[in-house]
């Protein structure tokens, strides 16, 4: 699966960018059709108490997943949006699996 990593009004981070990686990997190695993703980190300067976005869109057949979180920190904001896709694929597996 390809990943790929933009981030908008922050520097990059390596570590934040291979923790996603490694992440990704296990959801692409839990459901096997998926073919990339496009994932932002984002800083929101409105917004003092959270302000940490992370989005992240998966390709695979037939429409696109997306997910995003605003958290105190980028590692739960990635977190809780990996768990958000996650729930998304279960429920598009159980469609792919009825036929």
């Amino acid at each position: 699966m390809t990943v790929n990593f933009q981030y908008v009004n922050i520097d990059t981070s390596e570590t934040l960018s291979a923790l996603t990686e490694e992440k990704l990997e296990k959801l692409a190695q839990k459901f096997e059709f998926l073919i990339s993703a496009q994932v932002y980190f984002k800083h929101d300067e409105k917004d003092h108490e959270t302000g940490k976005i992370c989005n992240i869109e998966l390709s695979l057949p037939g429409p696109r997943l997306f997910a995003t979180s605003n958290k105190k920190n980028y590692e739960t904001a990635m977190i809780e949006t990996i768990k958000d896709l996650e729930r998304q694929l279960k429920k598009r597996k159980e469609v792919f699996s009825t036929h």
